[in-house]
Formats: structure tokens, C-alpha cells, sequence
């Protein structure tokens, strides 16, 4: 193999290692935010998300290598574990094997180790500052209570009237390899029948030797809290364009 030939070869394996770390950043946003509000937030919910059936379509691409990939699957959540089931995949092979799929199956290990609850937005987890008004929306600023690669250095975006979450961005406040670094997330939410939920993920990441990788995931729910999503629920969420 000749040196190029070896050179790209090993910038897509720190790719691979880098993007794949975004599966972090996907898991933490099944978690149920803020179970126990503090002195300074409102309950933003009215109950937790123990359950879902949803279909998810995932993107996966590389702007120094001009690679991309797609994959759709069904995934469950509930007392049993998570579970997924590949319907369709289009574009790179060695992105879909390597990256997305990996995701998966590593979102998967996590749900079954019980490290999800590293990621929810509790005091246990978070310091939480005041709120402060903007135009349309209040912002939290939010500090992780240690370095992990499940916790976002950020804030949360919530309605005006600060009863509602919105968003959930910032940085992972621990860079989950040598390799990666800069990895910054943005978690959409949205009230589905009475339950808030995730509803899209966008995420990137700056790999050494191989640029900026990217990973956005979206949702569409059938059913949550062993309750089928009603057609009005899901008129009221946003479509979201993948990147």
C-alpha cells in the first residue's frame, strides 16, 4: 500500500473513532430533563419518559473525506432495554457499517449499563444559574459537575414564560478521545401528548488529520409511554432537514 493509500486510511479510522463518540451526545438525549427542579427552574415536565417506540433517521457525513451516509430504524426503549431494527441505508458503506450502525449498538450498551442517568439534567448532575429573559426564549446557563462525555457545558433553551424545553446546547465537557475535540451538541425537545422527548439531535465534531464530522439524528415517534402518539401530536412537531 502506498503511503498516501496509508496516510488517508488512517485519518478515516480517526474519523470513525471521532464521530463515533457522538453517539454520547445521541444517548444523552433520550434521558427524561430535570426530574427534580431546583429552587431557581420550573417543573418542565409532566412525566417521564419511560417508554418509546420511534422511527429514526440518521445522518452521517464528512466534509474532508466527501463522504456521507443515511440509515432509518425503528428503535424501542423500555424496562428491557433499547432495541433497534434497520429498515433502510443508503450511501457510504464503510460510514454505515463503521459509524452510524456502531452508533446504535453503542447506544444500546449504554441504555444497558444504566449510564443514561450520567446525562439527565438533574442537580445531581448540574449546577443551574438564574434564568435570563431574551426576545422569545429564557436561557439557563448550565455547568456540568464533573468531566464527562454524556455532560454538556452550555445552556437550556426554554419558552418565554420558562415552562417549556426547548433546547439543550453546548459542548461536551470532556473530549472523548485524543482524536476528537470541540464536540458540540444541540438536543431538540418537544411536548408529545403531555410528554417532553427529543426530537432531533445535532451534533459535530473536530477530528485530528480529518476535519469536521457531523451527525444529526431525528425522531418520529408511534408511541410513548406504552400510549400510541395521536395524529394531532405529531402535526405539532417541526419537521427538521438533516444537514
Amino acid at each position: 500500500m502506498l503511503h498516501s493509500d496509508r496516510l488517508t486510511m488512517r485519518r478515516w479510522r480517526n474519523w470513525v473513532i471521532g464521530i463515533t463518540v457522538l453517539a454520547g451526545a445521541s444517548v444523552g438525549a433520550t434521558s427524561t430533563p430535570v426530574e427534580r427542579p431546583t429552587n431557581r427552574l420550573p417543573s418542565i415536565h409532566d412525566q417521564p419518559l419511560t417508554q418509546y417506540r420511534a422511527y429514526r433517521r440518521m445522518h452521517a457525513r464528512s466534509e474532508h473525506f466527501n463522504q456521507e451516509a443515511w440509515l432509518e430504524a425503528w428503535t424501542e426503549m423500555d424496562g428491557r432495554g433499547f432495541r433497534y431494527n434497520i429498515v433502510s441505508e443508503s450511501g457510504s458503506d464503510y460510514i454505515r457499517t463503521k459509524v452510524l450502525k456502531v452508533v446504535l449498538k453503542r447506544e444500546q450498551e449504554l441504555v444497558a449499563d444504566g449510564d443514561c442517568q450520567r446525562s439527565e439534567l438533574t442537580p445531581e448532575n448540574y449546577e443551574f444559574a438564574d434564568a435570563v429573559q431574551g426576545n422569545a426564549e429564557r436561557y439557563v446557563t448550565i455547568k456540568p459537575k464533573r468531566k464527562d462525555v454524556l455532560l454538556v457545558d452550555g445552556r437550556m433553551v426554554l419558552s418565554a414564560d420558562g415552562r417549556e424545553l426547548l433546547r439543550v446546547e453546548g459542548r461536551l465537557s470532556k473530549n472523548p478521545s485524543f482524536w476528537t475535540s470541540l464536540v458540540n451538541v444541540i438536543r431538540h425537545y418537544a411536548r408529545v401528548d403531555g410528554v417532553r422527548v427529543p426530537i432531533a439531535i445535532e451534533s459535530t465534531a473536530k477530528v485530528k488529520f480529518a476535519g469536521v464530522s457531523y451527525l444529526d439524528v431525528n425522531y418520529e415517534y408511534e408511541t410513548i409511554n406504552g400510549r400510541p402518539v395521536s395524529m394531532a401530536a405529531r402535526r405539532t412537531i417541526p419537521p427538521r432537514t438533516m444537514r
